[in-house]
């Protein structure tokens, strides 16, 4: 008696093999064209960069302190001092501007040009503006109103700040015009 058995269940050891050598071989030509697109589409670095990375230290209050000098003088030439009270609406939801004007969510800004950092007697500031030693000047303003919260780490003004040197320029105009003594 002759006796056959059905393999139609059973992967033979052949088929295996022929699965193993697909992966094999694509993982070869995987690994192959990532060596040779390397060489054909070789990109060398630049001898100059295309733009200057401008190296900034950080002191030891947190505030940034730009490593290369500030001409402040042609900073403010780029200011408005009309464009400056338009941007300042901006800050009028927080900041009182008005001579003898109180405090809202953020302290009284008449006078804040030559003034101590923290310097408002009537207002709460956070502990890093209240111990922050220095005064208002142009540079510090123009620096501050990058981004507040990346100068001063730990002040509670949460304004995404101003970009624009345009307009930070005229803001700091606006502000220095509204005080007793502008600079």
């Amino acid at each position: 008696m002759l006796y056959v058995q059905n393999n139609n269940n059973k992967m033979d050891s052949f088929e295996l093999n022929k699965i193993i050598a697909a992966i094999i071989l694509v993982v070869l030509l995987i690994l192959g064209l990532d060596k040779v697109s390397d060489s054909v589409f070789h990109v060398s670095k630049p001898e100059k960069p295309g733009y200057k990375v401008e190296v900034v230290a950080q002191s030891s209050t947190g505030a940034s302190e730009s490593i290369e000098k500030f001409d402040i003088v042609a900073f403010m030439a780029m200011g408005d001092l009309d464009a400056g009270k338009k941007i300042f609406r901006k800050c009028s939801s927080c900041h009182s501007i008005a001579k003898g004007g109180g405090q809202k969510i953020g302290p009284a800004l008449y006078n804040v040009v030559g003034r101590a950092v923290g310097g408002v007697t009537e207002y709460k500031y956070s502990k890093t503006l209240a111990s922050y030693g220095k005064n208002w000047t142009f540079e510090e303003l123009n620096e501050f109103l990058i981004k507040p919260s990346k100068y001063l780490k730990g002040t509670k003004m949460a304004f995404a700040g101003l970009k624009n040197e345009a307009d930070r320029a005229s803001v700091i105009k606006y502000l220095n015009q509204n005080n007793d003594n502008p600079k």
